[in-house]
């Protein structure tokens, strides 16, 4: 997979991108932001065990974002299973340089559409921490919807904070 989105590129990840990735994901900013998949420090190591479960994929489902030739975040959706095997949990994350040049916007405004309508969900769920204003504003520009708090619901870095709920419907055909 490969979009062009105007302030980056969305594609497949690459064994060959394990340096630029330890060097955008080893940032406890960006940890601080993430679920608990999402180690920090972020070695080779963790580089290498991410790759291998890339590829157990059936699908690819987790991309990386590029700019200027260089895996610098990511994105991607968990399929869900069961009675909720039409939903898919979204998420992403930056290189901290990157941080605040549209980037991320860009990037969501291209994969959640791509994500619906290739893995045939009627919903993307955006779960993102309270300390976290520039992420919802992001899923805002993107037209998720803000649904709900789930109040005290994180145990993240000592805290217990809430998790503001956003999500992308598909309208019925």
């Amino acid at each position: 997979m490969r979009l062009e989105c105007g302030a980056c590129v969305v594609r497949d990840w690459a064994r060959t991108d394990k340096a630029s990735l330890v060097r955008a994901a080893d940032n406890r900013k960006v940890w601080r932001n993430l679920m608990e998949r999402f180690p920090n420090p972020y070695t080779e190591k963790n580089a290498e065990d991410w790759f291998d479960f890339l590829a157990m994929r059936r699908e690819p489902t987790h991309w990386a974002i590029e700019v200027g030739g260089e895996a610098v975040g990511g994105i991607g959706v968990d399929p869900l299973q069961g009675m909720h095997a039409k939903t898919g949990h979204f998420g992403y994350w930056l290189a901290e340089p990157c941080w605040g040049r549209g980037i991320m916007s860009a990037a969501v405004r291209h994969v959640a559409p791509y994500a619906l309508q290739r893995l045939q969900l009627a919903r993307l769920e955006s779960p993102v921490f309270e300390w976290n204003p520039a992420s919802m504003r992001v899923l805002e520009k993107c037209g998720f919807a803000r649904e709900g708090v789930l109040r005290r619901s994180i145990l993240k870095d000592g805290e217990l904070i809430d998790q503001v709920l956003y999500a992308l419907v598909r309208p019925p055909a």
